[in-house]
């Protein structure tokens, strides 16, 4: 127990009531906190109101991000120099802060080194070279093929008889070439910008599309997006994060070398599964961020507007309503934190796991947004103010990386899974 001579508030940071932090996270999380504040901020507030085909040109001020988040110099390979806790909870803050800033353009810088990372993570230095200096994207779903990329359980979730999806992406597999056909879906981040793909699709060995499981076969292959025979849709107009570049990707007879492979047949299904694991985890820290900043815009207005005579936080309805948001925006943070260390940490994570903790921060970022917008009332609707673009990017995050439902329902049948095969909870 610790004694107290007197009654002072509480001790709190930038994210909250926060166990002390050591220097160095404070130097990272200030550091980023002003990039976020007088970089990301003012950028997507001016990207929120162009057109998709604005936001993406030549002259477009969206460029200008990457260049000044490299000067941070928050490399990967800075963050794993620290002890596994503590580069667990420096990735958490920066996350946070930059989707405290906007969460389109933090969806944007994150997914942007993804091919890098596999890279990396392969100790591949062709394909580390490769993706050196160059905006990334992860292709993984399909026009046809959107939730059904995480159907790996066909007898427990996929109708008898019906063959599992294929998708509208499938590469050809030879002793020395990959030839890839077909599209991605138009809601791959970065697709309208990225120079070079992470891309997980549905491959022909030459003996059959399915395996024993009932799995179509897959590869995973990173490619230069220059290469002849790729083109792009117009990038997508969304309701929110409009910040965030998206879009369709065509491959007509696209060749590239086997060895960009990063998995084949056998492995497919284990490497799809650690991507996500890893990917999925920057959601539910970028919407905690997001959560946050509702939360901040609803309790400096309660401290400016008057009603009834008095300041909005003078009411006591009022007081109730922010202290409901803060404890929101603390669970946000506890499940993020969480899931970040269980995917990083265990042994043996699981891409429904990570995804189960973005789709409890997402629906509380949600709820946090919609109470911040209602309670600046008729001014929350104007584009003058700030909440109701947060409402917007918040409203996209519900089906983002996977529709919040569908996850819900696979986490069940994990539940049943473990219950049945390992025993788990029985004894």
């Amino acid at each position: 127990m610790k004694l107290h001579k007197e009654m002072k508030l509480p001790a709190v940071g930038l994210t909250g009531f926060e166990t002390p932090l050591t220097e160095e996270e404070q130097a990272v999380q200030h550091s980023v906190h002003r990039f976020s504040r007088d970089v990301l901020r003012p950028l997507a507030k001016e990207l929120d109101r162009m057109t998709a085909e604005q936001v993406i040109a030549a002259d477009s001020p969206y460029w200008r991000v990457f260049g000044e988040y490299a000067k941070l110099g928050l490399d990967p390979a800075l963050i794993s120099q620290f002890p596994p806790e503590i580069a667990v909870r420096l990735e958490s803050l920066i996350a946070e802060e930059l989707g405290w800033g906007d969460a389109g353009l933090a969806v944007s810088l994150g997914v942007a080194g993804f091919p890098m990372h596999m890279a990396q993570a392969m100790g591949n230095h062709e394909l580390i070279d490769l993706c050196t200096g160059k905006i990334g994207c992860w292709v993984v779903t399909q026009p046809d093929k959107g939730s059904d990329v995480g159907a790996f359980y066909p007898k427990q979730e996929w109708p008898q008889g019906v063959p599992v999806n294929r998708g509208n992406l499938l590469a050809t597999v030879g002793a020395d070439e990959i030839v890839i056909n077909g599209q991605s879906s138009a809601w791959v981040s970065n697709g309208a910008v990225a120079q070079v793909a992470l891309v997980y699709m549905n491959a022909d060995y030459g003996d059959g599309a399915y395996g024993a499981d009932g799995l179509p076969h897959g590869i995973a292959v990173i490619v230069p997006l220059d290469l002849p025979g790729i083109s792009r849709g117009k990038p997508l107009d969304k309701v929110g994060q409009r910040s965030l570049p998206q879009g369709e990707i065509y491959f007509d007879n696209v060749r590239v070398p086997r060895r960009f492979a990063v998995c084949a047949k056998d492995d497919y299904y284990g490497s799809l599964n650690s991507a996500w694991s890893f990917a999925g985890t920057q959601m539910s820290q970028i919407f905690t961020g997001l959560a946050r900043a509702a939360f901040e815009l609803a309790l400096a207005y309660a401290h400016e507007r008057k009603q009834g005579g008095v300041r909005l936080i003078d009411h006591q309805l009022t007081r109730y309503r922010l202290g409901d948001m803060l404890r929101r925006v603390e669970l946000c943070r506890s499940t993020a934190r969480r899931i970040l260390a269980y995917a990083r940490l265990t042994p043996q994570g699981h891409p429904w796991a990570t995804a189960s903790a973005k789709v409890t921060v997402t629906e509380e970022a949600m709820h946090i947004t919609s109470e911040a917008f209602r309670l600046f009332g008729g001014c929350g609707t104007s584009r003058e103010y700030p909440i109701e673009k947060l409402l917007r990017d918040a409203r996209a995050a519900l089906i983002e990386d996977g529709e919040n439902y569908t996850i819900t329902t696979r986490l069940g049948l994990i539940a049943h899974r473990l219950f049945e095969e390992e025993g788990w909870t029985q004894n």
